[in-house]
Protein backbone atom coordinates (compact mmCIF):
# COMPACT_ATOMS: atom_id res chain seq x y z
CA UNK A 1 0.00 0.00 0.00
CA UNK A 2 1.39 3.46 -0.84
CA UNK A 3 0.19 6.70 0.17
CA UNK A 4 -2.31 7.21 -2.44
CA UNK A 5 -3.63 3.71 -1.47
CA UNK A 6 -3.66 5.17 2.14
CA UNK A 7 -5.65 8.37 0.75
CA UNK A 8 -8.15 6.18 -0.40
CA UNK A 9 -8.55 3.94 2.26
CA UNK A 10 -9.32 7.20 4.67
CA UNK A 11 -11.27 8.31 2.07
CA UNK A 12 -13.59 5.47 2.11
CA UNK A 13 -13.24 4.75 5.79
CA UNK A 14 -11.66 1.43 5.63
CA UNK A 15 -9.33 2.00 9.15
CA UNK A 16 -8.71 -1.37 9.38
CA UNK A 17 -6.52 -1.43 6.15
CA UNK A 18 -4.53 2.32 6.68
CA UNK A 19 -1.04 1.72 7.09
CA UNK A 20 0.34 4.62 8.66
CA UNK A 21 3.00 6.63 7.03
CA UNK A 22 5.60 5.55 10.24
CA UNK A 23 5.14 2.22 9.57
CA UNK A 24 5.10 1.97 5.53
CA UNK A 25 8.43 4.09 6.42
CA UNK A 26 9.29 0.45 9.07
CA UNK A 27 8.35 -1.80 6.35
CA UNK A 28 10.07 0.02 3.56
CA UNK A 29 13.38 -0.21 6.23
CA UNK A 30 13.35 -4.30 5.40
CA UNK A 31 14.23 -3.36 1.71
CA UNK A 32 17.95 -3.30 3.03
CA UNK A 33 18.51 -6.39 4.22
CA UNK A 34 16.40 -7.87 1.39
CA UNK A 35 18.83 -6.22 -1.05
CA UNK A 36 21.97 -8.20 1.06
CA UNK A 37 19.55 -11.50 0.74
CA UNK A 38 19.55 -10.98 -3.31
CA UNK A 39 23.38 -9.84 -3.77
CA UNK A 40 24.64 -13.15 -2.07
CA UNK A 41 22.13 -15.02 -3.40
CA UNK A 42 23.55 -13.69 -6.94
CA UNK A 43 26.75 -14.33 -6.02
CA UNK A 44 25.83 -18.08 -4.56
CA UNK A 45 24.86 -19.24 -7.96
CA UNK A 46 27.96 -17.28 -10.17
CA UNK A 47 30.19 -18.97 -7.47
CA UNK A 48 27.77 -22.60 -7.49
CA UNK A 49 28.16 -23.05 -11.35
CA UNK A 50 32.04 -21.98 -11.04
CA UNK A 51 32.54 -24.90 -8.84
CA UNK A 52 30.55 -27.43 -10.88
CA UNK A 53 32.10 -26.65 -14.15
CA UNK A 54 35.47 -27.12 -12.74
CA UNK A 55 34.67 -30.39 -10.73
CA UNK A 56 33.63 -31.64 -14.11
CA UNK A 57 37.47 -30.97 -15.05
CA UNK A 58 39.19 -32.65 -12.55
CA UNK A 59 40.02 -36.29 -14.71
CA UNK A 60 41.75 -33.93 -17.23
CA UNK A 61 43.86 -32.25 -14.87
CA UNK A 62 44.88 -35.27 -12.65
CA UNK A 63 45.05 -37.62 -16.13
CA UNK A 64 42.94 -40.23 -14.71
CA UNK A 65 42.77 -43.31 -16.79
CA UNK A 66 39.79 -44.38 -18.81
CA UNK A 67 37.97 -46.74 -16.75
CA UNK A 68 38.46 -44.01 -14.21
CA UNK A 69 36.89 -41.52 -15.74
CA UNK A 70 34.09 -43.67 -16.35
CA UNK A 71 33.18 -44.00 -12.83
CA UNK A 72 33.88 -40.42 -11.95
CA UNK A 73 31.78 -38.89 -14.36
CA UNK A 74 29.20 -41.59 -13.45
CA UNK A 75 29.32 -39.97 -9.98
CA UNK A 76 29.47 -36.43 -11.10
CA UNK A 77 26.49 -36.94 -13.44
CA UNK A 78 24.33 -37.54 -10.25
CA UNK A 79 26.08 -34.85 -8.55
CA UNK A 80 25.00 -32.42 -11.42
CA UNK A 81 21.45 -33.53 -11.33
CA UNK A 82 21.22 -32.94 -7.43
CA UNK A 83 23.04 -29.12 -8.11
CA UNK A 84 20.78 -28.71 -10.94
CA UNK A 85 17.36 -29.51 -8.96
CA UNK A 86 17.94 -27.20 -6.02
CA UNK A 87 19.90 -24.61 -7.69
CA UNK A 88 16.87 -24.17 -10.25
CA UNK A 89 14.72 -23.91 -6.92
CA UNK A 90 16.98 -21.20 -5.34
CA UNK A 91 16.47 -19.35 -8.80
CA UNK A 92 12.98 -19.10 -8.78
CA UNK A 93 13.43 -17.91 -4.88
CA UNK A 94 15.74 -15.38 -6.44
CA UNK A 95 13.26 -14.32 -9.12
CA UNK A 96 10.78 -13.91 -6.42
CA UNK A 97 12.70 -11.29 -4.54
CA UNK A 98 13.91 -9.39 -7.44
CA UNK A 99 9.84 -8.34 -8.08
CA UNK A 100 8.85 -8.00 -4.55
CA UNK A 101 8.20 -4.19 -3.15
CA UNK A 102 7.37 -4.04 0.36
CA UNK A 103 4.94 -2.00 0.64
CA UNK A 104 2.50 -3.87 2.65
CA UNK A 105 2.56 -6.00 6.02
CA UNK A 106 1.36 -8.99 3.93
CA UNK A 107 4.28 -8.91 1.44
CA UNK A 108 6.98 -8.53 4.26
CA UNK A 109 5.27 -11.84 6.18
CA UNK A 110 5.16 -13.52 2.95
CA UNK A 111 8.98 -12.78 2.34
CA UNK A 112 9.75 -13.56 5.81
CA UNK A 113 8.80 -16.65 5.43
CA UNK A 114 9.90 -17.47 2.22
CA UNK A 115 13.27 -16.42 2.99
CA UNK A 116 13.26 -18.80 6.40
CA UNK A 117 11.68 -21.48 3.66
CA UNK A 118 14.43 -21.32 1.23
CA UNK A 119 17.05 -21.25 3.75
CA UNK A 120 16.10 -24.49 5.27
CA UNK A 121 16.20 -26.05 1.28
CA UNK A 122 19.85 -24.16 0.84
CA UNK A 123 20.58 -26.34 4.57
CA UNK A 124 19.08 -29.38 2.47
CA UNK A 125 21.07 -28.64 -0.54
CA UNK A 126 24.44 -28.73 1.43
CA UNK A 127 23.29 -32.58 2.83
CA UNK A 128 22.68 -33.72 0.10
CA UNK A 129 26.08 -32.72 -1.43
CA UNK A 130 27.72 -34.15 1.55
CA UNK A 131 27.88 -37.65 0.46
CA UNK A 132 29.56 -36.89 -2.67
CA UNK A 133 32.08 -35.12 -0.61
CA UNK A 134 33.25 -38.11 1.21
CA UNK A 135 32.61 -40.75 -2.06
CA UNK A 136 34.77 -38.14 -4.17
CA UNK A 137 37.53 -37.98 -1.21
CA UNK A 138 37.38 -42.07 -0.80
CA UNK A 139 37.60 -42.23 -4.95
CA UNK A 140 40.41 -39.99 -4.96
CA UNK A 141 42.28 -41.80 -1.99
CA UNK A 142 41.38 -45.15 -3.92
CA UNK A 143 42.71 -44.09 -7.38
CA UNK A 144 45.97 -43.03 -6.08
CA UNK A 145 47.01 -45.33 -2.98
CA UNK A 146 46.16 -48.29 -6.13
CA UNK A 147 49.14 -47.67 -8.14
CA UNK A 148 51.27 -49.08 -5.09
CA UNK A 149 52.16 -52.50 -5.77
CA UNK A 150 50.48 -54.78 -2.99
CA UNK A 151 47.93 -52.64 -1.89
CA UNK A 152 44.92 -55.04 -2.83
CA UNK A 153 46.92 -57.15 -0.47
CA UNK A 154 46.49 -54.63 2.32
CA UNK A 155 44.02 -55.65 5.29
CA UNK A 156 43.07 -52.67 7.40
CA UNK A 157 42.82 -53.34 11.03
CA UNK A 158 39.96 -52.64 13.36
CA UNK A 159 41.46 -49.71 14.80
CA UNK A 160 42.12 -48.68 11.38
CA UNK A 161 38.21 -49.33 10.06
CA UNK A 162 37.04 -47.60 13.33
CA UNK A 163 39.09 -44.42 12.74
CA UNK A 164 38.30 -44.53 9.44
CA UNK A 165 34.76 -44.38 10.15
CA UNK A 166 35.19 -41.77 12.98
CA UNK A 167 36.56 -39.57 10.11
CA UNK A 168 33.67 -40.10 7.55
CA UNK A 169 31.01 -39.17 10.61
CA UNK A 170 33.63 -36.14 11.55
CA UNK A 171 33.31 -34.92 7.80
CA UNK A 172 30.05 -35.04 7.68
CA UNK A 173 29.37 -33.30 10.87
CA UNK A 174 32.01 -30.65 10.10
CA UNK A 175 30.05 -30.36 6.92
CA UNK A 176 26.40 -29.94 8.48
CA UNK A 177 28.37 -27.01 11.11
CA UNK A 178 29.91 -25.13 8.28
CA UNK A 179 26.50 -24.88 6.64
CA UNK A 180 24.46 -24.04 9.55
CA UNK A 181 27.44 -21.27 9.50
CA UNK A 182 27.41 -20.09 6.32
CA UNK A 183 23.38 -19.93 5.89
CA UNK A 184 23.19 -18.15 8.88
CA UNK A 185 26.16 -15.58 7.85
CA UNK A 186 24.75 -14.76 4.56
CA UNK A 187 20.88 -15.03 5.09
CA UNK A 188 20.16 -15.61 8.55
CA UNK A 189 21.28 -12.10 10.09
CA UNK A 190 19.50 -10.20 7.36
CA UNK A 191 16.20 -12.45 7.89
CA UNK A 192 16.65 -11.30 11.68
CA UNK A 193 16.24 -8.07 10.44
CA UNK A 194 12.73 -8.24 8.66
CA UNK A 195 11.81 -10.10 11.40
CA UNK A 196 12.99 -7.93 14.06
CA UNK A 197 10.97 -5.10 11.88
CA UNK A 198 7.76 -7.47 12.00
CA UNK A 199 8.24 -7.67 16.12
CA UNK A 200 8.11 -4.02 15.95
CA UNK A 201 4.96 -3.70 13.72
CA UNK A 202 2.90 -6.31 16.09
CA UNK A 203 4.02 -4.04 19.29
CA UNK A 204 2.04 -0.88 17.63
Amino acid sequence: MDFNDIQNAWNNERSENVILPTNLEKIQSANTPLDRIRKNLEKEFIYQIVAIISIGFVPVICSFSSKAVFFYYLLFSLFVAVCVYYLTKLYFFYKRLNTITLKTKDSLYETYFDIRLNMELYKTFGFALTPFLVLYLLGFYYYKFSKIPGFFDLEFSKSELIGFFLIVVFVVLSMGISLEWWVHHFYGKFAKEIKKVIDELKEE
